[in-house]
């Protein structure tokens, strides 16, 4: 089991004060500690459950009747809530301090052990899926339990054509840990460990703190900042070109052996989406670059008084914003009244997370930059980690990931199998409770000013949502088609990502020397290649959903309820079905895209 990644970077979050007193997880829902008797006891219970699974199962796959495949699969359940309770708490409590030697050998251990003991369980998928189709289908007629379970068998069988032999397959599954795993862990270790000296600061920062710069007030500081990273980044370019040179070859070689069409091909059936959804995704965001970023930062720069917006002004406040600091109860009044006056049951859902120690709220050495919401296993509850200081988009960001945390209650109801939610629907409900948040504030505005920044900093933050995680789509798969010609150096993939960056941002922005390299700190290009689209996925889905919400649909939180709580049961097209909305339709997206334009043409209507 991965943790999910955090949010799209939006290059924000440090340290503070001020704020209150700010949550941490309490993990002994899952453990109690380290090295107590009920880690040990599950340990020892996986690793027999793997083997008696193994020689239960083993070669006999097409000899069982329905009762007998149920009963397989719900062992394999079980198994999967085993190991997924194992890693959630190594994980959890690595990332709140990656700088800790020994909660990261203890991640690793865990990782070993479990890998070593699911060895045997290898063969399940590669034999259900030489199962003959008709045979399955009556299986699946013969038992409405099993039969519920024919989305997951759904998406396992869609690797039938991508499939390796048995002995291949146990190799890659042992080589894990020694392949992308280790390259993911070097790069997690090496960001947390980088320091940044900027000018006009007391004492050195981290990446967290300095990011956090890029949103300061004073455009000196700003600039600073900015420089601080590109040298930091450019002393460490080697390291991060070999990571990304590695990895790029790793999936080429395995996409190779495995005869997938294209390096994204695994995304798409992880996620359970089509290639073709997934392209006119990509090109209805491309054709609106021009009036969505292009026009927005050209409003921006002006709004500076600047002929050129330099790199660290992207994420500047506007000249007329007042700074402001979210106090921690503050925020949480904020997110819970919008969650509240949207249905009383989506506050409800969120309401343990700040009571039963479910959130990790602020920063600390060593704790990982960003923020997610890690749903454990269905049998436990969700953690959210943040970063939170006090930021508008903090409180944003906390929104954003109770969404996450109110979907994966609901979803967990269907049990560890059918729980899970490809990536494009994940990021569903935490975008909407963002939305929530935002027309409850903007509701709330009392002057032009106070609306006029809100509504710049949520089309600044769909502009990072959309346009900026499509770009960085197109960056990986620039990056992956060239790492197939031969190795790259860190010029070339410099230069790869400032073709994607001029492209998406547009005419506004002069480029400072070393920006190039700022492709290194993205951790979902090393994590989980071509992730990113995802992103730009939920914010179309809910944008199309909230103008339907706004419509007066009727029945509409019902309807939503019930599509969290489908969790991966459904496809995407079945779960839209009762809003009217249609995923495969290319005009699908421009509704979620002309949302964007209309926020900046009532900016723009504001300086007439």
């Amino acid at each position: 089991m991965t943790l999910p990644l955090p949010r799209p970077v939006h290059d924000a979050n440090a340290s503070g004060g001020g704020l209150g007193k700010l949550p941490e997880w309490d993990l002994s829902d899952l453990y109690s500690s380290p090295d107590c008797a009920e880690f040990k006891r599950d340990m020892a219970w996986l690793e027999k459950a793997c083997a008696d699974f193994a020689a239960s199962y083993e070669g006999r796959l097409a000899s069982l009747d329905a009762g007998a495949m149920l009963e397989c699969v719900l062992a394999y359940e079980r198994i999967d809530v085993a190991a997924g309770r194992i890693m959630s708490y190594a994980g959890l409590r690595y990332y709140q301090n990656t700088m800790d030697s020994d909660r990261a050998k203890f991640m690793a251990d865990a990782q070993d052990r479990i890998t070593t003991f699911t060895t045997p369980l290898v063969f399940f998928s590669l034999e259900f899926n030489r199962l003959e189709e008709d045979h399955l289908n009556r299986l699946l007629q013969a038992n409405a339990d099993l039969a519920r379970y024919k989305p997951v068998f759904d998406r396992m069988r869609a690797m039938r054509p991508y499939q390796l032999s048995d002995e291949l397959e146990k190799f890659l599954h042992d080589n894990s840990v020694v392949g992308a795993s280790a390259w993911n862990k070097l790069f997690d270790e090496t960001m947390a460990g980088l320091m940044f000296t900027v000018e006009g600061e007391d004492e050195e920062l981290n990446l967290e703190a300095t990011l956090n710069l890029l949103t300061d007030t004073d455009r000196n500081r700003r600039k600073a900042a900015a420089q601080a990273l590109a040298g930091v980044f450019d002393r460490n370019i080697k390291l991060f070109a070999r990571i990304h040179n590695t990895l790029a070859k790793e999936k080429e070689v395995e996409d190779r052996w495995r005869k997938m069409p294209s390096p994204q091909t695994g995304r798409h059936l992880s996620n359970h989406v089509e290639p073709e959804v997934v392209e006119a995704l990509r090109n209805a965001v491309v054709a609106a670059y021009p009036k969505l970023s292009h026009r927005y930062y050209r409003l921006k720069a002006k709004w500076m008084g600047l002929e050129k917006l330099q790199i660290w002004d992207r994420n500047a406040p506007l000249p007329i914003e007042t700074p402001k600091s979210v106090d921690w109860d503050s925020a949480r009044d904020m997110v819970m009244n919008a969650y509240s006056a949207f249905d009383p049951k989506m506050a409800d859902l969120a309401r343990p997370f700040f009571e039963k120690g479910w959130i990790d709220a602020g920063v600390k050495p060593g704790k990982a930059p960003g923020a997610f919401a890690h749903p454990t296993v269905s049998t436990v509850h969700p953690y959210v980690m943040l970063n939170y200081l006090g930021k508008p988009r903090d409180v944003m960001t906390l929104a954003h990931e109770l969404g996450h945390g109110v979907h994966q209650v609901l979803a967990a109801k269907q049990g560890e199998l059918l729980s899970s939610t490809p990536l494009t629907l994940a990021e569903t409900a935490s975008v909407f409770g963002e939305m929530l948040t935002f027309r409850k504030l903007l509701d709330g505005a009392k002057t032009p000013a106070e609306r006029k920044t809100l509504l710049a900093g949520k089309v600044e933050d769909m502009i990072n949502t959309v346009v900026r995680q499509i770009a960085f789509y197109d960056f990986e798969c620039k990056l992956h088609a060239a790492r197939r010609e031969g190795e790259l150096t860190p010029d070339d993939i410099n230069a790869l990502w400032m073709s994607v960056q001029a492209q998406s941002l547009g005419d506004a922005f002069e480029f400072m020397d070393g920006y190039e390299t700022f492709w290194a700190y993205i951790p979902h290009f090393v994590h989980s290649p071509f992730y990113v689209y995802a992103y730009a996925f939920g914010d179309g889905l809910v944008n199309a959903l909230y103008a339907a919400y706004a419509d007066g649909l009727p029945g509409f939180q019902e309807k939503y309820f019930e599509m969290l709580s489908a969790g991966g049961s459904k496809h995407h097209k079945d779960l839209l079905a009762p809003f009217g909305l249609d995923a495969s339709d290319p005009k699908f997206w421009d509704k979620g895209l002309s949302m964007i334009a209309g926020f900046i043409d009532e900016l723009e209507a504001m300086e007439a």
